[in-house]
């Protein structure tokens, strides 16, 4: 709960707590696996990352905990019990809130690099006087036992200094020596050691001091669990308050290396002082935001400063195990082909309750709300997966860590293009050697895409999972199409396109600078012209993925012998391909002459005589060039229904399935395969497919919403505003491409607004989060979102990539 620890993770603080009606102590968040869920796995508790500074010099965390029994039981037979259907039963269900609850918070505030205060605050929100056992906590990380030598490393009571300070621990360690953990209040200091406890788990003798030593202490009265010396590898400092209803107590801590006789003298004015830089900070990031806009971001960017962890994950020792023999069938397992992955990092997660976990496109968007508050943390965020200590030997990079083989959609090169763009233009100069070093290794990735995700070799390509879950009507990463059939799929191509075109502007950019780079900028967009030819079928060996009578791309089986079968999906199957969309200044072209020659010998948009791009040679009243694999004519025909509210456009963005989908209607007969369906579903999905979690059947993501109002905005920077599109079912009102991506920003965004009745969609309309004081200013960050209502679904507490809502608040108020 709220824990902090050094770069690698070697010494770990936290908060655990104890209401003295619970069977245990709560020392980490509770929550359900995927077997246990009704909708897959789910946090069960309410915490709030309500603030955080960049440099980390100042963090607030809020946990609200129940005066009664936590309900751990009733929560796992509740959800146990439900069909896919039905909510899932949570927290607030239970009715566990309305008995009585203490909100606690916990402040960091940084003194230097190696100092910080760190206050616990705790207030009784219940009806009668109550109890609470507050017990920050200090410990180090195993690491020893793993070669079964003994630890080195020791936390030992030190003497109280000054009349303020009423006990001190040390730390004693070869790379964190010298370090202390001081209390101003009086506690009782409990010890022991950070071990397993090898007879509870498995009925075997192991080390007589273990981790669970401070709940046998407190729960069970067990007094020989705690080491009685003074020292040990885990300390708690126990507390224990008694408070009245709206009563609040602090428990005050120093965590550094000061020896001073006066530790907590600074403490009022270094937590005032930071708090004001913060309130500062966020000001100046977004002076014009309106009230509840700042409110919004201000804690979606401190989710993503909270959700940075320590993950640790050596493939090779894994499967061959440390000084304990690991089971056979590891050596099979999981992970086996990525023996070179060694990950000792800190990352960006999607959430911090989950084990510390990361996926590639995840990753990738995520950096771009962290661009905004710390550019370099972003960049090397982006360039860690393309480290050799995680790109694969073939360029692969990994997916996440239950199937790193596993394929997400290519956007590294896409957000490596921006973030040196952000930060050129917020520095005044550009980190060309950021930008080669992604590039060089992007090289690889690029090439193992082209080389394993084409298995015709004719530019159309396919690749399992690619970020879309199962929006497909088959299981493409799980369950094959049967023998002498595949699948080509639209979005697979279209993320391809788009890569492509990522990869000519990156080599475009630092030909600006090293002339050399224009042929490979020159090799790029060829590849992306072939695709391009390819993806229409004009080539005459490749497949049309685009119906002109549908106006829309849609994937298509490839049957024996070469039969065609378009699979007649409104997705976002086939908005990915607009993504392919690049604008390029006269000055870029002015650096790479032999590319701009090139654009001209495809003057007229023509590709070998055939018109299936726009018009490369053309030039604005800026002198920019468009590259984009859809012209604007198929442009309009898409956007007719992505604005239409009866198909894509919903209150809160554009939903992942067509709404002319609802009914589990047939959109297919295959020969050999025979009819097949796909049902919109505005909220949880009700196919199993993909493990129970294809939720790409009509929810709001954010990611490719996000994706979407990009390319919309560079297709308006080519544009211009006299490129406009009619609203469906508003005669007499059109847009301009600014003018969409505006909508579809602010419909987002409104998940998170007060609405006239002045509810937050995203959030229980039947929760205190609506109306009650300690609530109502909260936000619980979801995956993603019901497409009618815009409540929240998914993972909560993952602030992740709808961390984009901080970059959709800060373009409403952009000049």
């Amino acid at each position: 709960l709220g824990a902090i620890s050094d770069s690698e993770q070697r010494l770990c603080f936290s908060l655990a707590l104890w209401n003295e009606r619970d069977s245990l102590i709560k020392e980490r968040a509770f929550g359900l696996t995927n077997s246990q869920g009704n909708r897959g796995e789910e946090v069960k508790e309410y915490y709030f990352y309500l603030d955080a500074t960049p440099t980390h010099s100042w963090m607030r965390y809020l946990y609200k905990y129940p005066q009664s029994p936590y309900p751990y039981y009733q929560l796992i037979q509740r959800n146990a019990g439900l069909e896919r259907s039905e909510r899932p039963y949570g927290l607030l269900d239970t009715g566990t809130f309305e008995k009585g609850y203490w909100d606690v918070q916990v402040s960091y505030a940084k003194v230097d690099a190696e100092q910080m205060f760190i206050r616990i605050a705790a207030t009784n929100r219940g009806p009668l006087p109550s109890r609470l056992h507050l017990l920050p906590m200090l410990w180090f990380r195993n690491t020893w036992s793993w070669s079964g030598q003994r630890p080195t490393s020791v936390i030992r009571q030190g003497s109280a200094v000054g009349d303020e300070v009423a006990w001190t621990v040390e730390v004693s360690d070869a790379a964190l020596d010298g370090y202390r953990l001081a209390g101003r209040q009086k506690a009782q200091l409990l010890f022991t050691d950070n071990e397993t406890n090898a007879d509870l788990l498995w009925g075997e003798s192991g080390p007589r001091y273990t981790k669970d030593a401070f709940n046998r202490f407190l729960v069970n009265g067990e007094e020989g669990a705690l080491r009685a010396d003074g020292a040990g590898t885990r300390f708690a400092a126990a507390r224990l308050i008694e408070a009245q209803p709206g009563e609040t107590h602090h428990f005050d801590l120093y965590l550094g290396k000061a020896q001073s006789d006066e530790l907590f003298a600074g403490m009022e004015r270094t937590l005032a002082r930071r708090r004001g830089e913060a309130d500062v900070y966020y000001d100046e990031l977004q002076p014009r935001a309106s009230t509840e806009d700042h409110r919004i971001m201000r804690q979606v960017l401190a989710g993503m400063i909270w959700s940075k962890q320590y993950y640790h994950y050596d493939v090779d020792q894994w499967l061959e195990g440390d000084r304990l023999a690991p089971p056979k069938q590891r050596k099979g397992g999981r992970n086996r082909e990525w023996r070179h992955m060694r990950a000792g990092d800190i990352i960006s997660m999607p959430d911090a309750w989950e084990y510390p976990w990361f996926a590639a496109w995840d990753l990738a968007y995520q950096c771009a709300p962290l661009a905004l508050i710390d550019s370099s943390f972003a960049k090397q965020q982006l360039e860690l997966l393309l480290n050799e200590r995680y790109l694969h030997p073939t360029g692969a990079i990994p997916a996440y860590e239950w199937n790193f083989s596993d394929v997400n959609p290519p956007v590294h090169a896409g957000f490596a293009l921006r973030l040196f763009r952000t930060d050129r233009n917020r520095n005044g100069v550009g980190d060309y050697s950021f930008l080669r070093r992604a590039f060089h290794k992007l090289l690889l990735n690029y090439a193992w895409w082209l080389n394993r995700k084409d298995v015709d070799g004719q530019n159309l390509f396919d690749g399992g999972f690619l970020g879309l879950d199962n929006i497909s009507v088959f299981d493409r990463s799980h369950t094959p199409l049967p023998r002498g059939y595949r699948l080509v799929q639209a979005d697979a191509t279209g993320w391809m396109a788009m890569y492509a075109l990522n990869m000519t502007v990156i080599a475009l950019e630092i030909a600006a600078v090293q002339p050399d780079y224009q042929s490979i900028a020159m090799q790029c967009y060829e590849q992306f012209l072939a695709i391009a030819e390819s993806i229409s079928g004009y080539d005459h060996v490749g497949l049309s993925l685009w119906d002109d009578t549908d106006g829309f791309f849609k994937d298509v089986v490839v049957g024996p012998g070469g039969s065609e079968h378009p699979i007649d999906v409104f997705s976002w199957v086939g908005l990915v391909p607009l993504f392919a969309c690049e604008v390029i200044g006269p000055g870029l072209l002015e650096a790479a002459p032999r590319f701009r020659d090139m654009l001209r010998a495809h003057r007229g948009g023509k590709v070998h005589g055939h018109f299936v791009t726009e018009c490369p040679d053309t030039d604005n009243n800026r002198g920019e060039h468009l590259l984009a694999l859809v012209n604007r004519k198929m442009l309009s025909r898409v956007l007719e229904r992505v604005l239409d509210e009866k198909q894509f456009l919903s209150p809160f963005g554009i939903r992942s399935l067509s709404r002319v989908h609802a009914g589990d209607n047939p959109v297919g007969d295959i020969p050999g395969i025979g009819k097949v369906y796909i049902d919109y579903v505005p909220g949880e999905a009700n196919s199993p497919m993909y493990g129970g979690n294809s939720n790409w059947r009509g929810p709001v993501w954010l990611p490719t919403n996000y994706s979407l109002i990009l390319a919309l905005e560079r297709y308006h920077r080519y544009l211009g505003a006299d490129f406009t599109v009619a609203m469906p079912g508003e005669p007499g009102r059109s847009l301009t491409l600014k003018g969409v991506a505006d909508l579809i920003a602010d419909r987002v965004v409104d998940l998170y607004r007060r609405n006239d009745a002045g509810r937050i969609p995203a959030l229980r309309g039947d929760s205190p989060f609506q109306d009650d004081p300690h609530w109502k200013d909260l936000c619980l960050f979801y995956e993603y979102f019901h497409a009618d209502t815009g409540r929240g679904l998914g993972a909560a507490h993952q602030t992740g990539w709808t961390g984009l809502l901080a970059n959709l608040v800060m373009r409403r108020y952009r000049s």
